[in-house]
């Protein structure tokens, strides 16, 4: 088998992040995720609810949603980067995650207009995001091989940046030749191709195949030249990769610098999730934005998000990770403060005329505001993990890293829902975010920018 070069082989991988950015941004944030809201709101109003109440139940019900499947992700993260560890490999998970991701999104189509099946849907939209959330975990874990420690920030960055772009011209894509607006035709005033009936929402209902086929077509890079060498099982079994959890999150107690990014990490990408989450359905419900609007608000946050991941690599570079994290949640903090006093009739308390077009235009600065900073904010959170990643057992520290990203998932969810079922607003729901983000802050003053590298000693050796 010929070699595969080392600049391949980054290209390689940085195509992972192309592949699977449709799940997020076509499906979670842009298409899928308001879509869901609509329909689920719709049917709450079949019901008899009142069209407020109805937006907040639909709201609630994302959010249940949500918040279960960052459970399963918060208890499997850590023990699955230990197995993989004890097993030796990493590509074999990834296959089987990436078989999960392409199952789930692909059943998307059966979403039911009226919303008669919208807890099997959402099932089935968890079980495709727990494949890509699993797959990713494998796939960050190999970032310490793929470079020397003066390149990585650059690398993960830029991978980002990359993907980004992914998900900008899967999102155009869809908006051009799939997804109705309210006269049925797409943004550029085309028939949804194929014959898919408007009427239905089979344009809409379209992006889960969609997504699907897209990450089969550009995985073929990835799995072409991002090769690891086969090695011996370290250990055999679950209960070897329970003992070597155990001996990690002991480690993790005696590293304060690492305990602390985890912890804060935990907080602070909850919180960042939240918003790609509710973003979305924000737009549609309190903004009553339609799809394709909400599409175009896609993709000026992911020419935002493309942008500022690259530039967000080079001030990792120059900087180091930590600052760039720093800024880049203060930014979000007040891109959740303006969120939450805005709304169609009112800004920050003042109201406004009812063709006013302040709430449009800010909500598009917020967006591109969330697609920048977020993307700087993962890219650079990559890069501090691997100062703090131990290089004989990267899998499970990037375990340990899922973990802290995943171990709250569901507290963001859980809380935006029973804020919005409490207040009756959607709006008011977003809030509990604000909180979320300052305790990350809080956390990262005990973060030693370096990481600590030279603190592998076994806790049993001490």
């Amino acid at each position: 088998m010929a070699e595969v070069s080392a600049r391949k082989r980054i290209w390689g991988w940085w195509f992972f992040d192309w592949a699977s950015q449709p799940y997020h941004t076509v499906l979670l944030t842009f298409i899928f995720g308001p879509f869901f809201a609509s329909v689920a709101a719709n049917h709450y109003l079949s019901t008899g609810m009142e069209s407020e109440a109805a937006k907040a139940a639909a709201s609630t019900t994302w959010s249940i949603g949500l918040t279960l499947i960052g459970l399963v992700i918060a208890f499997g993260a850590p023990v699955l980067g230990a197995m993989a560890d004890t097993a030796g490999r990493r590509i074999p998970w990834i296959v089987g995650f990436s078989v999960m991701y392409v199952v789930g999104a692909a059943m998307l189509w059966t979403t039911d207009p009226s919303g008669g099946n919208m807890w099997w849907v959402l099932f089935a939209f968890g079980f495709g995001f727990v494949g890509a959330e699993y797959a990713l975990i494998f796939v960050n874990s190999q970032l310490p091989g793929l470079t020397n420690d003066e390149e990585v920030g650059k690398v993960s960055g830029s991978g980002f940046a990359f993907g980004y772009v992914g998900g900008l011209l899967a999102l155009a894509v869809v908006l051009v030749f799939f997804v109705e607006q309210p006269n049925g035709k797409t943004l550029v005033g085309f028939d949804p191709v194929f014959g898919l009936n408007a009427e239905e929402r089979e344009g809409t209902r379209i992006v889960g195949p969609f997504a699907a086929l897209w990450y089969i077509v550009f995985m073929i890079p990835y799995f072409l030249w991002v090769r690891e060498v086969k090695v011996p099982k370290k250990n055999k079994g679950f209960s070897d990769a329970m003992a070597l959890l155990k001996r990690s999150l002991i480690k993790v107690t005696k590293r304060p610098s690492l305990a602390a990014y985890l912890g804060s990490s935990m907080f602070y990408r909850d919180a960042l999730n939240g918003l790609y989450g509710f973003g979305g359905v924000y737009a549609g419900l309190v903004l009553e934005w339609n799809i394709v609007l909400i599409g175009v608000f896609g993709i000026v946050s992911g020419l935002a998000s493309a942008l500022f991941s690259w530039l967000g690599g080079k001030a990792d570079r120059r900087f180091g990770p930590k600052p760039v994290i720093i800024m880049a949640i203060w930014v979000l903090l007040l891109v959740c403060v303006v969120v939450v006093n805005m709304s169609r009739t009112s800004f920050f308390g003042v109201t406004l005329a009812e063709t006013s077009k302040l709430p449009d235009i800010m909500f598009f600065v917020c967006g591109m505001l969330l697609g920048g900073m977020g993307g700087i904010l993962q890219a650079a959170s990559r890069t501090l993990m691997v100062r703090h990643t131990d290089p004989e057992a990267p899998t499970e520290s990037f375990g340990l890293y899922g973990l802290s990203g995943r171990a709250t998932a569901f507290i963001a969810p859980m809380l935006i829902g029973a804020v919005t079922a409490w207040s009756g607003s959607t709006r008011i729901g977003v809030s509990p975010l604000i909180g979320l983000f300052l305790l990350g802050l809080i956390l990262l003053r005990w973060v030693n920018p370096q990481g600590d590298q030279g603190e592998w000693a076994d806790p049993s050796q001490s």
